[in-house]
């Protein structure tokens, strides 16, 4: 079941001027928002009956005016502290740290202490999990490509914790999952990239062990079957999600005797390695090649060109593994029933500079 519901706006956002220089309250918010005040506490205490674009609305007013929930308010209403784990293994900095940074304003907001914690995948990862579980946290975030991670399922199944998978394709059973349709959004970048006249688009398919990489794949030949178009392995090159990786991928679909008009990447850092590659061939983007990539990072805004890409909404994705979490703590500590399981966040296509029409 999705995180959404109703909030009822009851002003315009913003053109309620704060009647004092003191610390916002709760009702400064709501003014701001335009929202009611039990709407904007529902946010706060991550309740699921509130619509996702009420919950950024408020969020984002929250923000702007740097208010923090009342502690002293909190402890007197008998609420115990909740402790989330926050594992982390990600070869781009990029994703990693707008995860951190949705994760932490989520945190404080809901008055949650987290805990991060790096955890390499297949070194010690069980170890790593086991200890933190020792330390009585209530629940652990596990962001990818440690939310696939079958060794990290299992110490938590044995254990009966809870945790929350974000971004993966496939959630294993009994996890708390957040993700984006990653089949449909390489399906729609594929199309984009058809409707701009490509025929030979290349693809490079991200780490093997993630279960996006083959759902990212499954659209891009979705797409391609859907134009009549016979897929050729040629134009298929494997990357891990790394920059490096990337750069490797790239030069062999560049060195091809009859190179890709178009690349689609499947994250950001290997979209921004094709256009490296492109440059050393001396090939202009997007005159001579289409690049688009995958995540929208800050990665894909600060290389040149901009990358046209999928944009991933990471630190609401973070956000929404906090709250998920934080409301099944609280349902199993009052022995509640809690239904919201998973949440499935919307992605978008930004299109930039680096894609254009095939050169005649």
């Amino acid at each position: 079941m999705a995180m959404r519901s109703a909030g009822k706006r009851v002003g315009t956002r913003g053109s309620q001027k704060l009647r004092h220089r003191g610390a916002p309250t709760l009702a400064d918010v709501a003014a701001y928002a335009g929202f009611a005040p039990m709407t904007v506490s529902r946010v706060i205490n991550g309740e699921n009956n509130v619509r996702q674009e009420t919950r950024e609305a408020v969020q984002a007013a929250i923000a702007k005016l740097k208010y923090s929930p009342n502690l002293a308010a909190r402890t007197l209403a008998g609420a115990e502290q909740i402790r989330i784990g926050l594992l982390y293994s990600n070869p781009s900095s990029a994703y990693l740290s707008e995860f951190l940074v949705g994760s932490l304003e989520q945190a404080r907001l809901s008055h949650v202490q987290l805990v991060v914690e790096k955890c390499d995948p297949e070194l010690h990862e069980e170890e790593v999990v086991r200890q933190l579980l020792a330390t009585g946290i209530d629940g652990i975030i596990l962001p990818p490509p440690l939310c696939d991670s079958k060794r990290i399922h299992d110490v938590l199944t044995k254990a009966g914790a809870l945790a929350v998978a974000v971004a993966s394709a496939t959630p294993r059973s009994g996890l708390l999952a957040v993700r984006i349709d990653d089949h449909a959004a390489a399906l729609s970048m594929t199309r984009h990239i058809l409707s701009l006249g490509h025929k030979r688009i290349g693809f490079i398919i991200g780490n093997p062990n993630q279960t996006a990489s083959a759902q990212r794949f499954a659209g891009y030949k979705s797409a391609l079957a859907e134009a009549g178009i016979t897929i050729d392995k040629s134009l298929i090159g494997q990357g891990l999600f790394t920059y490096r990786s990337g750069l490797k991928a790239a030069e062999r679909l560049l060195s091809l005797a009859k190179p890709p008009t178009a690349i689609f990447a499947s994250n950001d850092d290997m979209g921004a390695a094709t256009v490296t590659v492109a440059h050393r061939h001396h090939l202009d983007v997007p005159e001579d090649l289409t690049v688009c990539g995958f995540d929208d990072t800050e990665l894909s805004r600060s290389i040149w060109p901009e990358l046209t890409a999928i944009h991933q909404p990471i630190a609401d994705m973070s956000r929404a593994a906090v709250l998920l979490l934080v409301r099944k703590i609280r349902a199993r500590r009052t022995g509640e029933e809690e239904d919201c399981k998973y949440a499935l966040l919307d992605f978008t296509l930004v299109q930039r500079d680096s894609d254009g029409a095939p050169r005649r």
